[in-house]
């Protein structure tokens, strides 16, 4: 690329290990904290209001911590696309609340984590459980923006020219056929 824009230089790995051009590793990493964090409410309201609470309550915790690991694996790779976005840059600007927004839902998760930690598996607690449905709605948040940065800015989406490949044989005569 000849004197390429903040735009296109957003669509490029600053390095292969983010994952290859067109193919993020980030947005399929983030799957795993948002589904062990769903699971891990889901535990909570059963545990709420089942009779046995105990192995949904630890199975709450255990899942709170899977998700606060798989959100640091993500948050390397998300870094590391964050690293392709030029400064200034609405695209920058967004993906910097993104991040502080991860920041935090974290953070909350990760206080939920050591609380339940610290309390008995017998009885539920509220606290805990607060914490992460406030960490869940501010990753759902942080999910929006993430969003807006793929698909409405197309960081590290691959350009139109790369996508309008999947619609060149044959799309002439369908769209004739309408």
């Amino acid at each position: 690329m000849e004197n390429p824009t903040a735009h296109q230089l957003s669509k490029h790995p600053k390095t292969p290990l983010a994952g290859p051009y067109g193919h993020p590793l980030h947005p399929t990493l983030v799957t795993i904290p948002i589904g062990a964090w769903t699971a891990s409410l889901v535990f909570d309201v059963v545990a709420l209001l089942g009779s046995d609470d105990a192995p949904f309550l630890t199975g709450a915790q255990w899942l709170v911590g899977i998700g606060i690991i798989g959100a640091l694996a993500a948050a390397v790779f998300g870094l590391m696309d964050f690293m392709t976005l030029t400064g200034g840059t609405a695209a920058h600007r967004t993906a910097l609340v993104h991040m502080s927004l991860n920041l935090t839902a974290v953070a909350l998760f990760a206080i939920s984590f050591f609380l339940r930690l610290g309390s008995d598996k017998q009885d539920f607690s509220f606290l805990p459980f607060v914490l992460s449905v406030v960490g869940y709605l501010i990753v759902g948040a942080s999910g929006y923006l993430g969003g807006k940065l793929a698909y409405h800015y197309g960081v590290r989406v691959a350009d139109e020219k790369t996508q309008s490949e999947g619609f060149r044989q044959g799309s002439e005569k369908n769209l004739n056929s309408r």
